[in-house]
């Protein structure tokens, strides 16, 4: 985006000549651990490397596949795409992008334990050092949760590579993996700096590590580890966030994607953002694909191409009423196409519910020129305030039952989707009274598809709830029985599904060269 670029460092190779007093003397342009780490700038640069791999150039990050086609649920299928693809479901261990997304996976990771290892080196201020170590821990933490939650559990490597001949890991239980997120994420918590010291949201804070420390209990609480008591430590740091004051949700909620488009940030809705940078047509690799890989369907450069490949489902789209201002936001009521030479904007008609595409973020908005066919500038927002309270509506109700502090953390959330002032009672859209607790949850869980469409969520949500597999046969015979003949590919996907699907493979690159891993069940 703009203040925080996040630039890979790479090690330089060595330049070796033929003079033997040359080869006597230790090279100075040579980068290694040992003369690299030196100064407060040689961490925070290191730091942006760990930083880097969030976005990863080939899209398998946060630039592109952790919201598309790593998070194929029952929200969204893929335009005209029918067999052999990871987005129809249909891939094995050698697919690629799942092995990208592993390897970069680990690169974070190792470059955190690099940097974690040497952190005491330089001379420098200890308030600062402390921040970026605690930068680092709750990072690692993360890359970790993104596997665990992806593969299962995963080899627990806790230092840097030294050598190509260290000594490979087997895999840590899930139960273990979890251990280590919660203990590096909070350490981290009392190192990182409070968000009021900043003025952009691409930094790890300590609301960050708080929401995302939420995020990972009522993760552990349900499925595969069912660790129901720890609903009560997400309750506990879900309020945490709440009662720091530092966050309230925009009152309009089409803004929040506005500004990311416009390069602009809301520190009050957004707690943590992945900053990307450029569009690619520069020296500048940091670009993602935002608004793009999942943008509404435009084939004008100028205005801002998007092929508009991804297309909500039926279902999606029925979640919402017709007065949720949320509908027309998230899922694009127009394209853009071309009529008489001249690109137009088009509206779909009532029954073009297959034919709409994700609306969420709209490049017409982007202001940087010009513009890049398959790359942006538009950060996206790993958790935001709104996704805090329905967490704490969640756990508040599996701890204390729908009490009025869930229903008013629900309604917060309703109100502020339909237009209305997010404090004062409205009957016409707050949830229905007298629910009782599975009730309460399967009004949530729809609230949460609404509030977060197309944010990466809603495949982890119904992971955790153990709803996975049912939801999409269910999606496979919905579509099947309904859609226009010309969308019954669309659900191809889910009737690709099965219960291997739970998890991804552990990649074969990574099977091939372990012996100590053992492959996940049916892949």
């Amino acid at each position: 985006m703009k203040k925080r670029i996040l630039i890979i460092f790479l090690l330089a190779a060595g330049f070796f000549g033929g003079c033997k007093s040359f080869l006597e003397t230790e090279p100075e342009d040579f980068v290694t651990p040992d003369n690299y780490y030196n100064t407060e700038a040689d961490l925070r640069r290191a730091l942006n490397g760990v930083y880097n791999r969030l976005i990863d150039n080939f899209g398998r990050m946060y630039s592109r596949g952790l919201y598309s086609y790593l998070a194929i649920s029952d929200e969204f299928f893929y335009k005209n795409i029918t067999i052999n693809n990871i987005k129809v479901m249909e891939f094995d261990a050698g697919q690629l992008d799942v092995g990208r997304f592993w390897e970069t996976a680990y690169q974070g990771i190792d470059r955190a334990n690099l940097l974690l290892e040497n952190v005491q080196r330089p001379k420098m201020d200890e308030t600062r050092r402390s921040m970026i170590r605690g930068e680092a821990l709750f990072l690692r933490a993360y890359f970790y949760f993104l596997l665990v939650d992806n593969f299962g559990g995963v080899p627990l490597k806790l230092v840097s590579t030294k050598s190509p001949n260290d000594a490979y890991l087997a895999r840590a239980t899930v139960k273990d993996v979890y251990a280590q997120i919660v203990k590096d994420m909070r350490e981290a918590e009392t190192l990182v700096s409070d968000i009021s010291n900043y003025s952009y949201n691409e930094t790890v804070t300590k609301t960050a590590v708080q929401a995302i420390l939420a995020r990972v209990y009522l993760t552990m609480a349900g499925e595969p580890l069912k660790d129901t008591e720890r609903y009560a430590d997400a309750l506990e740091y879900a309020d945490k966030v709440i009662a720091s004051g530092r966050h309230s949700l925009n009152p309009d909620y089409k803004q929040i994607f506005i500004n990311h488009s416009q390069d602009k940030y809301d520190l009050q809705e957004c707690i943590w953002e992945i900053g990307m940078f450029g569009n690619q047509l520069g020296s500048a690799q940091l670009a993602g694909a935002v608004g793009i890989e999942n943008g509404l369907e435009c084939p004008d450069d100028k205005i801002g191409y998007s092929g508009g490949g991804i297309h909500p489902t039926a279902r999606m789209f029925e979640m919402y009423e017709a007065a949720d201002l949320r509908r027309d936001w998230a899922i694009a009521p127009y394209k853009y196409a071309v009529v008489s030479g001249v690109t137009t904007k088009v509206n779909y008609t009532p029954v073009q519910i297959y034919d709409r595409t994700i609306g969420k973020w709209r490049r017409e908005y982007e202001t940087a020129t010009p513009k890049s066919r398959s790359y942006n500038s538009t950060n996206f927002p790993v958790i935001r305030y709104s996704d805090v309270l329905l967490m704490k509506a969640e756990a508040e109700n599996q701890v204390n039952g729908p009490n009025g502090e869930a229903y008013k953390a629900l309604n917060n959330v309703r109100r502020r989707g339909y237009g209305k002032p997010v404090d004062a009672p409205d009957a016409t859209v707050d949830a229905p009274e007298g629910l009782d607790k599975l009730s309460f949850l399967a009004f949530l869980q729809d609230e949460r598809a609404r509030e977060l469409a197309f944010e990466g969520m809603r495949k982890h949500d119904l992971l955790r709830w153990g709803l996975y597999l049912s939801k999409m046969q269910s999606l496979a015979t919905e579509i099947t029985a309904t859609a226009p003949s010309g969308f019954r590919y669309a659900a191809n996907a889910a009737k690709n599904v099965t219960a291997r699907n739970l998890v991804f493979p552990i990649p074969n690159t990574e099977i091939t060269v372990n012996h100590l891993i053992k492959q996940n069940p049916n892949w």
